[in-house]
C-alpha cells in the first residue's frame, strides 16, 4: 500500500519530519505534498476533507488521518525505534489531538517559519508528487 503525507510546507518542524520519514521509509511507502501547493490543495478536495488544515494529513486508497491519528499511522510504517510510537494509539484521540494541537500552535515560535518550500535532494524528488 502506498501512502500520501500532505505536510506544512512552511513549517520547519514539518520539513524535519518529512525528511525523518524518508530516512526511516526504505520501501518507498510514503509520497509528499505540501498542503499549499496545487496537487496538496486539489487532494484535500478530492479526500474532502472538512475543513482548513495546517497540520499533517495522511491519504490512503480511500481514507484521510488527520493529526495525532496521520503522525502515529506514519510511524507504524517506518523503520526503527518510532514504530514504538504506535502504541499510543490506544490513548483516546481527543487527547492525543490536544496535545498534538497544542504543540503545532506554538511550532511556528519555536521553530520557526520557512520562506520558501523545501527543494529536495535529487535522489528524493520522485518522492514528492507536487514537483515536477
Amino acid at each position: 500500500m502506498r501512502y500520501i503525507v500532505l505536510f506544512d510546507g512552511e513549517c520547519n518542524v514539518c520539513d524535519r519530519s518529512v525528511q525523518f520519514i524518508m530516512q526511516r521509509d526504505p520501501n518507498y511507502l510514503f509520497q509528499f505534498a505540501s498542503l499549499q501547493s496545487e496537487v496538496g490543495r486539489s487532494l484535500l478536495r478530492q479526500y474532502h476533507v472538512p475543513y482548513e488544515v495546517d497540520s499533517i494529513v495522511l491519504l490512503t486508497i480511500d481514507q484521510y488521518y488527520l493529526r495525532s491519528t496521520a503522525a502515529l499511522r506514519i510511524a507504524k510504517q517506518l523503520k526503527g525505534p518510532i514504530r514504538l510510537v504506535s502504541v499510543l494509539r490506544f490513548v483516546p484521540r481527543p487527547i492525543r489531538d490536544y496535545c498534538y494541537q497544542l504543540f503545532a500552535n506554538y511550532r511556528y515560535r519555536f521553530f520557526g517559519k520557512k520562506q520558501a518550500c523545501m527543494i529536495p535532494k535529487p535522489e528524493d524528488k520522485q518522492r514528492f508528487i507536487d514537483i515536477k
